[in-house]
């Protein structure tokens, strides 16, 4: 199957470049958190998706404009995946196997009670203990499944299919996000292209990977064909991705010295 090799060429790009790749992939895994109370699961929410749309009133009273609900949808299927399909990603690069994105045991929490922490990121997670799968099969599947909650999120939700599909392709890129401005760009673009394209959906005709020198800063980027509309939520902003925001915050980088540790930026936040 076209991209199942993809782990095993990662580790190769990085032994090249004087990088242990399971040393950067665990670095970029969040640390193990306390179990967490649930709302639902995703499952649920596919079933049903006026669930989200009234989880959604109940959190955000005031957002009653159809596109500012839009954007908070957008905003928590982004969040979907960054806080499972990456992590999930991360693990299969490191150890090439990885547990799949089960609906059943993902489950959408509360939102975080810290300050500084907004509505709709750090909501997902996935139940721990889940039993793991090759990487083909980890292709094969989680291809089919993303494919699957497109339809809701899609045609249920509201949520178009660049931005769909871009934030699905963060989250499945990960490892390369790791090592954005570490590794061979030309190289690391390719592989990651090659990558998405082997998922067998959308995904890859909507997020590609891009070299670029910027003030004498070689690094490889993921350029978005769609828009998640975090800019349009209160505490909104721009994504690293975004086409807007990127020069301002590749002219920041290029002011700071090239540093070994991963995830000095994460293009996907």
């Amino acid at each position: 199957m076209a991209g199942t090799d993809g782990p095993e060429r990662y580790h190769q790009l990085l032994r090249s470049t004087g990088l242990d790749a399971r040393q950067v992939l665990s670095g970029a895994l969040a640390p193990f958190e306390a179990p967490r109370p649930a709302l639902r699961s995703l499952a649920q929410y596919l079933a049903q998706p006026e669930q989200l749309h009234q989880q959604l009133r109940e959190e955000q009273p005031d957002a009653t404009p159809p596109r500012l609900q839009r954007a908070y949808l957008s905003v928590l299927q982004q969040d979907l995946a960054l806080q499972v399909i990456a992590p999930l990603t991360l693990r299969l690069f490191r150890d090439g196997q990885a547990p799949l994105p089960e609906p059943d045991r993902i489950f959408l929490a509360p939102p975080r009670p810290e300050a500084g922490t907004p509505p709709m990121q750090a909501r997902w997670f996935l139940a721990p203990d889940q039993p793991t799968v090759t990487v083909a099969t980890f292709v094969q599947e989680t291809g089919k499944r993303l494919e699957e909650w497109y339809a809701v999120f899609r045609h249920r939700l509201g949520i178009s299919p660049g931005a769909y599909w871009s934030s699905m392709g963060l989250g499945l890129g990960a490892p390369f996000s790791a090592v954005w401005n570490l590794a061979e760009p030309a190289p690391l673009c390719e592989q990651a292209n090659a990558w998405l394209a082997g998922f067998g959906n959308e995904v890859g005709r909507h997020l590609d990977w891009i070299p670029l020198t910027f003030n004498g800063q070689s690094c490889a980027i993921p350029q978005r064909r769609g828009c998640c509309l975090k800019y349009l939520l209160p505490e909104g902003g721009y994504c690293g991705t975004c086409g807007i925001y990127r020069k301002d915050r590749l002219a920041a980088l290029s002011r700071q010295t090239r540093s070994r540790a991963p995830g000095q930026w994460q293009p996907g936040q």
